[in-house]
């Protein structure tokens, strides 16, 4: 296998071919382009090159054109002629079709296996960014995991945080006492986001089988590596889901990886499409977080790619960490689109047989303005590249095809049953029911006790001493059972709590029916 990836060049106006070295492949690398100039193709051809070399690809399919990986290219394609023309003008003199190791992937398990996380692993940064909570909120969404945590609740899926954040309502007003004002209008605020997401089809997200890692780094029998394609299509229409799962990913990998320093090629190579989505009206501390993971990604190994349409999408701090680039045309119609195609010119190193800025605004469809980094990782010259032409299908395979691919691979059958094990939902709603059932218990025997003095002679005196021993400042109350104040840390004794302090006035059932029946009704 080569040590280097070949991305294109050679031909009438154009520089030296352009490669990019495995070695300085985890150092990160940007896409860009306006609409139609060819940013797919580039992909593609990425991908390909990066399974042939041995190394595992993620890619995220937006448009339903990158299938096509998992199948041959066809010399009946309306193109062919035009990829065999550029072919022999660049110099790919082993350019053949061919077809790729491929595994699908969905959120939704529709196009792919089924992919999903669990709350818990999502953690309160991501999962606030998703729901777009306010500060107010996501403290208490903070406030909720250090209770799941403390007491051993497990958070797998949406009702475990549904059914905790009704429990924390409950007991705004002892909790504040200890981490600060948890306002009951915040809690409900965050339960309605909770209920935008499960209407966007969130709630496939998350659950079990948790998605293992291993299972996007593997290779196949000819040791080329896996790409695996995550159908994003539908995916874009919850936009925040989209790259709120991303971000996770990234950030899994960058915790569970071990520290490799610099490999002869990457472990992984992660492709992040429409990339602006992640940064669009992002709070400061999921951007420090990104550009984080960007700096230090690259010491576990893992290479991630930026796609998007122009650089000025991706914060600067971050895109100084995009030492491969491949900048397809730029289109400048108003003032701001010539400010941010001179921006982006002034990020290469200048070539002095052309001027950046122009050439950027002039390659055509399937050409780019291309810097590969060098030795020790210096960033090279900027050359006007033609992009060599994919092995793969052009654009997706069909229904029939896909399901056949997916019913062979290693994954079938893995993840397409979603499990259900106790967490916080289930043992909530038990400790709860024992509650219940005391209070009941509690109230039968007030009834008991007071059946039993009714039917008891009594003299005036005794009655007008039994009816002021019961005085309560307003006329008689019935007898309430004895409460014992002393509290648990726990859930399930501030639970416990809770039902006693309700039992005055009321009947276990009407606790059953009330307090605990709309939590836990219909689940």
């Amino acid at each position: 296998m080569s040590s280097d990836i070949f991305i294109g060049g050679g031909g009438p106006a154009h520089g030296t071919p352009q490669y990019l070295a495995l070695k300085y492949a985890n150092r990160h690398g940007l896409i860009a382009g306006a609409t139609g100039t060819g940013k797919t193709v580039t992909l593609q051809i990425l991908a390909e090159s990066f399974s042939n070399a041995g190394v595992p690809v993620f890619l995220s399919d937006v448009k339903g054109d990158l299938s096509g990986l998992a199948m041959a290219g066809d010399p009946a394609h309306k193109l062919h002629d035009a990829f065999t023309t550029r072919a022999e003008k660049i110099g790919f003199s082993d350019y053949i079709y061919d077809a790729f190791p491929v595994a699908f992937w969905d959120l939704f398990g529709r196009q792919g296996h089924p992919v999903r996380t669990t709350v818990s692993e999502m953690g309160p940064l991501l999962l606030s960014q998703l729901l777009e909570l306010s500060e107010a909120q996501e403290g208490i969404l903070n406030i909720a995991f250090r209770l799941a945590d403390e007491d051993g609740l497990p958070l797998l899926d949406l009702k475990d945080l549904q059914a905790l954040l009704v429990w924390i309502g409950e007991n705004a007003r002892d909790l504040s006492l200890r981490y600060g004002n948890v306002s009951p209008a915040s809690v409900g605020a965050i339960q309605r986001r909770l209920l935008v997401l499960e209407n966007q089809g969130g709630a496939r997200l998350f659950g079990e089988p948790a998605l293992a890692l291993a299972d996007l780094m593997r290779c196949d029998a000819d040791g080329r590596g896996m790409i695996n394609i995550l159908a994003s299509d539908q995916l874009m229409g919850a936009p925040k889901i989209y790259a709120t799962f991303l971000l996770w990913l990234l950030s899994e990998l960058f915790e569970e990886l071990p520290e490799v320093g610099d490999p002869d090629k990457p472990k992984l190579v992660f492709f992040f499409d429409e990339a602006h989505l992640l940064f669009d009206d992002a709070p400061k501390a999921l951007v420090d977080k990104v550009e984080q993971v960007a700096r230090l990604i690259r010491s576990k190994g893992v290479g991630v790619y930026f796609i998007t349409q122009n650089p000025a999408d991706i914060p600067e701090d971050i895109l100084g960490q995009m030492g491969n680039r491949v900048q397809h045309a730029l289109r400048a119609f108003t003032a701001k689109d010539r400010k941010e195609l001179r921006m982006a010119a002034q990020t290469y190193r200048e070539n002095p047989a052309f001027d950046t800025e122009e050439a950027i605004r002039e390659v055509g469809v399937g050409e780019a303005v291309t810097s590969m980094l060098q030795k020790k990782g210096v960033p090279g010259i900027v050359e006007r590249t033609l992009i060599r032409p994919p092995s793969s299908q052009l654009g997706p395979i069909s229904d029939a095809t896909r399901k056949a691919l997916m019913a062979r691979s290693d994954m079938a059958g893995k993840y397409d049953t979603a499990l259900d094990r106790e967490s916080a939902y289930e043992i909530l709603r038990e400790r709860a029911a024992e509650a219940a059932k005391a209070a009941e218990t509690a109230e039968a025997a007030v009834a008991a006790e007071e059946a039993a003095e009714s039917g008891q002679a009594q003299s005036p005196s005794l009655r007008e001493f039994k009816k002021a021993r019961r005085y309560a400042g307003k006329g008689s109350a019935p007898r309430t059972a004895p409460q014992h104040r002393t509290r648990e840390e726990s859930l399930g004794g501030a639970i416990s709590e809770v039902i006693i302090k309700e039992l005055k006035g009321t009947t276990g059932r009407r606790i059953v029916r009330g307090i605990l029946g709309g939590l836990f009704k219909g689940r």
